[in-house]
């Protein structure tokens, strides 16, 4: 696969309060705000909303499904500013733009600088991200 500046990939993903709280309860984020309704009810979110873990860890994700299809690769840095929430029951949009592309010698490969986010069902961009792989 040919990267270069201005590739756009992305995918769609529906959260459920199940698969919400399975995830935060492997990586041990324990919050009651991801698993429980009714103490999610008394915050300022109304309702349980997803971990940072699991959000995060879906846009990593999909750097490398994508960049993996014909070749190794790694992730390098990444960078996450939450913005909004992300509520257990949506459907989010993961998006990454490739900003730049380096050949590194010592890697024997390409160094990908990209930006990008989670849209949550509305549209707003709930996390953006920065990453290199």
């Amino acid at each position: 696969m040919k990267v270069r500046p201005r590739d756009r990939f992305a995918a769609e993903v529906h959260l459920t309060p199940a698969t919400v709280s399975a995830y935060a309860h492997t990586v041990g984020d324990l919050p009651p705000v991801h698993h429980d309704p009714s103490y999610a009810a008394t915050t300022r979110y109304q309702r349980p909303i997803a971990s940072g873990a699991h959000t995060t860890g879906l846009l990593m994700g999909l750097t490398a499904t994508h960049f993996s299809q014909d070749t190794a690769m790694v992730g390098l840095e990444f960078w996450f500013r939450f913005r909004r929430p992300i509520f257990a029951d949506e459907t989010i949009r993961l998006e990454w733009l490739v900003i730049a592309v380096r050949p590194n010698a010592r890697l024997g490969g390409n160094i990908v600088d990209l930006r990008g986010r989670i849209r949550n069902q509305v549209g707003e961009t709930a996390v953006g991200a920065k990453g290199r792989v």
